[in-house]
């Protein structure tokens, strides 16, 4: 009764166009689809007792957790989720302003777009669990709520110069490490900056998320952020580190401008998509980051392996 209650509450939270609150993050998270839990196999443990020992099973799960909260803006300040706008706050001379960095007519084919953005722990720990405690045995996810893991204004160097990931290859050679279908390159992973050269506002903020998800989720980057990272241990399986086009590693719910209850990896629709309802007026963008988790019930001392994914 109270699953049906809060799933029933999702349809009625209302926002601005243009920003989201900790509230609809919360609901948002209530997605099976985003959520897609599995039963992917077995695990066997060794269990001894002083009369013995004795091999016991339990059962591999697998599903989505949201980790974070990535948003991508063109002033600065203005970070979609209205609660944590604060800490991207602009500072003088080595942080402030935004937009784009050569403004071009609207008919040119090239433009260059800067934003700004931030990667917060997802505040929905507890609503989520809940939730999620319906389906049966659970991962648990390796994101703090709220905890601030990347801010662009604190790494104001990297960010606005892209040095010294400019002169990295992935930079240099075309056709590596970029968001893009057949017909539609939308933008390149490296360097792992704020600048863009594209047209379309929605696709600069997807690479945008793209590009600070990729640095996040990696340790030992030259830039200053939070490392969200875990260790694998006995029966429990973290995600890797996200990469883009790969549709197991990770994937994106909308939040800002709109709220949507599906998932997806970029490029998430057609390339004959103008992707007009996606814009946002103000140039500010959000999603929650979803990554998967796989994981069992100890059931001994010793972890022998397991089946399936």
């Amino acid at each position: 009764m109270r699953l049906r209650l809060i799933l029933s509450l999702i349809a009625t939270v209302t926002l601005p166009a243009s920003a989201i609150n900790t509230a609809g993050i919360i609901a948002s998270s209530l997605s099976a689809p985003c959520l897609e839990y599995k039963v992917v196999g077995i695990c066997y443990w060794l269990l001894c007792t002083p009369y013995g020992c004795s091999v016991k099973t339990s059962v591999k799960v697998k599903h989505y957790i949201p980790d974070l909260v990535v948003s991508s803006y063109s002033n600065t300040g203005d970070n979609p989720w209205s609660e944590m706008a604060f800490l991207g706050v602009s500072i003088p001379i080595i942080a402030e302003s935004g937009g784009n960095t050569n403004a071009r007519p609207s008919n040119e084919k090239t433009q260059t777009r800067f934003k700004n953005a931030d990667a917060i722990g997802h505040p929905s720990s507890e609503a989520f669990y809940k939730f999620l405690s319906g389906f049966g045995y659970s991962c648990s996810g390796s994101a703090t709520a709220f905890q601030p893991y990347f801010i662009s204004t604190l790494d104001a160097l990297a960010w606005r110069t892209g040095l010294p990931e400019s002169l990295y290859p992935e930079a240099l050679i075309p056709g590596q490490r970029e968001v893009k279908q057949t017909g539609d390159l939308w933008g390149n992973v490296f360097p792992r900056a704020g600048a863009l050269s594209q047209t379309h506002d929605y696709k600069v903020g997807a690479v945008i998320a793209q590009r600070v998800a990729d640095i996040v989720t990696r340790a030992g980057q030259p830039h200053v952020y939070l490392p969200l990272t875990a260790s694998h241990s006995p029966g429990y399986w973290p995600p890797e580190s996200v990469q883009e086009g790969k549709t197991n590693n990770h994937k994106w719910q909308m939040l800002a401008p709109r709220l949507d209850n599906s998932c997806a990896i970029f490029p998430d629709r057609s390339t004959l998509d103008t992707y007009s309802d996606k814009l946002a007026a103000d140039g500010g963008y959000a999603w929650a980051l979803w990554r998967p988790y796989s994981c069992c019930q100890r059931r001994g001392q010793t972890f022998l392996g397991s089946t399936g994914g």
